[in-house]
């Protein structure tokens, strides 16, 4: 080792030393952040609701989703069986719920098989706002307390006063004759006296929707704060008592597992020590660049064969991608198919029913079930009105097959 390559590992060394002692000799400051974890500790962050779930929900089993809705319960659907393989209430609990319009929909079929939905936030996607019919307002804020309440008598006792982190965001309009109102809160010094709307409930084909915008009052600080969670309490009252499919809000940091298997989980829950190890993984890319500089011999580049009829399917493809028309995707595939067809086995099908499935059956060669499959599935995609990449991949997949037998 060269004496100047030992002078700037020392410099490095005393870099790490010198860090680490600065960030561990600080007081540890309150994190007040909404970050909503429902593993961590902090006075903002759900952990405690999280377990005391499982106790009042006790004939259900609580599973953490780490992934998009579209994602879960895309993997979560039997599509031979058209059905959900899984059943429940899909809960959310964050500060702004921005999930993409993929996962809406996928929320609406899963509530519409008879399930439940319960998000607590802020802010909600507008496709949602739109398609539920409601509006969220961030009104005046009142620097005083507030008393959140329910619209059940029954529920008259989980009444809470409430006074740290709480705004006034309400429901400022509601689908009245669809709707169902089921809690409020009030200001201390609201000269109006008005009650604002902070819950509600949706119904959604078999299931419904359960809408609530104070998600601060599940967090661990106003739990543990004097009878603040009778108020959570009672918001669980409206819950199923089944499995319960808990949407982390924090699924970059938790994306692989609900615990984490990195053997630098330790270093990465310390500020002293994870910025120790940021800088030295900087010191040594700056020295692995350096050094490759030097000693990296030239490497000849060599041109790829061009393939161009490659290059024009990414073209299409990719127009179709970027565009997104699933719609018009899946409704062309389904006429070119229904016209391959006609001209390979002389059908009519302007009707496909149960004799069009046994007469294609018999031309073709093809099992009965795996006709009336595909036949089921042409039928159900074309009343469909929401599609998405998955519906184009179904039945790509499928008119594939049948012809790939065919030929």
């Amino acid at each position: 080792m060269s004496k100047r390559l030992k002078i700037y590992l020392g410099i490095l060394i005393a870099l790490i030393i010198s860090v680490a002692f600065i960030e561990v000799s600080k007081p540890t400051p309150v994190d007040w952040r909404e970050t909503y974890n429902e593993r961590q500790t902090k006075p903002l962050d759900v952990e405690i609701f999280h377990k005391e779930i499982g106790v009042i929900l006790y004939d259900g089993e609580i599973n953490d989703v780490y992934r998009t809705p579209y994602e879960f319960f895309a993997n979560q659907y039997d599509w031979k069986k058209y059905e959900y393989k899984i059943e429940g209430t899909y809960m959310s609990i964050s500060p702004d719920y921005l999930v993409d319009p993929s996962s809406i929909h996928e929320l609406l079929d899963f509530a519409a098989e008879g399930n439940t939905i319960f998000i607590s936030s802020k802010e909600m996607p507008r496709y949602l706002r739109d398609t539920l019919g409601f509006s969220i307002k961030d009104g005046v804020r009142y620097a005083s307390k507030a008393t959140l309440s329910f619209a059940n008598r029954q529920l008259a006792n989980n009444t809470i006063s409430i006074d740290k982190g709480i705004n006034n965001i309400h429901f400022s309009y509601i689908d009245t004759l669809n709707t169902m109102v089921l809690g409020y809160q009030k200001f201390e010094n609201d000269s109006t006296n008005t009650k604002y709307t902070n819950f509600i409930q949706v119904p959604v084909g078999k299931g419904s929707f359960l809408l609530h915008t104070q998600p601060v009052t599940f967090t661990n600080y106003h739990l543990l704060k004097d009878n603040h969670h009778k108020y959570s309490e009672g918001v669980l009252a409206y819950i199923p008592n089944e499995d319960v499919f808990f949407d982390s809000a924090n699924k970059i940091a938790n994306a692989q597992s609900p615990l984490s298997d990195s053997r630098f989980r330790f270093i990465e829950s310390q500020p002293a020590l994870r910025w120790a190890w940021y800088l030295a993984l900087l010191f040594l890319a700056i020295f692995i660049i350096f050094n490759i500089k030097r000693k990296q011999r030239i490497v000849k580049v060599l041109k790829p064969l061009e393939n161009t009829t490659l290059d024009f399917t990414k073209t299409i493809g990719n127009l179709f991608y970027e565009t997104k028309d699933h719609q018009n995707v899946v409704h062309k595939k389904i006429t070119y198919f229904l016209e391959y067809l006609r001209t390979e086995y002389f059908m009519d099908t302007q009707v496909l029913d149960e004799k069009f499935c046994k007469r294609l059956h018999q031309k073709s060669g093809k099992s009965l079930e795996e006709t009336e499959q595909l036949i089921k599935l042409v039928k159900i995609l074309k009343k469909k009105l929401f599609f998405d990449e998955y519906d184009v991949i179904r039945i790509t997949a499928a008119i594939e097959k049948f012809r790939r037998k065919d030929n």
